[in-house]
């Protein structure tokens, strides 16, 4: 019994060991293993809210859009504002050719919407509850329609302030 639990463990580090050799040179800030965890445990959850973009052409779209919001002085005659887009992107380190995903972090960077890479694409999509892998995904904290009750968007919205602080401090560090 002990020898199939040490098989299963060793088989686990080959896979590791086979995703972190897949890395584009660009994959920075890589996120660690527990801050990966809870990356994909936050996409999990927008995706159940219906709070995700997938996909890099979605994703850039959203970023250069933002959300329109609705600013009046008087309050009569609402005036369309673009107001920047509040969001985590999330951008997978073992995309080939890594020409795809290039200017997502760029954008990111202009946008001031942190980003963080998880080493695995498919990891990525099966968190995002989709079938073919998902080169990004943008997460954010209003769903594209429709409302969240407020519990769920409070549970939503503190995963998503613990993500995008520590995403923000592994940043930091880098540059």
């Amino acid at each position: 019994m002990g020898s199939d639990s040490e098989a299963e463990k060793s088989h686990q580090k080959e896979k590791d060991k086979k995703k972190t050799q897949a890395l584009a040179p660009i994959a920075k800030p890589l996120a660690g293993k527990k801050l990966c965890k809870r990356t994909l445990k936050l996409v999990r959850r927008a995706a159940e809210h219906k709070c995700l973009k997938r996909g890099v052409k979605e994703v850039v779209k959203s970023i250069r859009r933002g959300h329109k919001g609705k600013q009046s002085a008087t309050g009569t005659n609402p005036i369309p504002v673009q107001v920047p887009m509040v969001g985590v992107c999330v951008i997978a380190g073992n995309i080939s050719p890594i020409d795809v995903i290039t200017h997502v972090p760029i954008l990111c960077e202009e946008s001031e919407i942190p980003y963080v890479y998880v080493p695995s694409k498919e990891d990525l999509a099966n968190a995002g509850a989709t079938k073919r892998p998902t080169c990004c995904v943008l997460v954010s904290t209003k769903p594209a329609k429709g409302q969240l009750s407020p519990e769920e968007q409070e549970k939503l919205k503190s995963d998503y302030d613990q993500v995008a602080a520590e995403v923000s401090e592994l940043a930091s560090s880098l540059f």
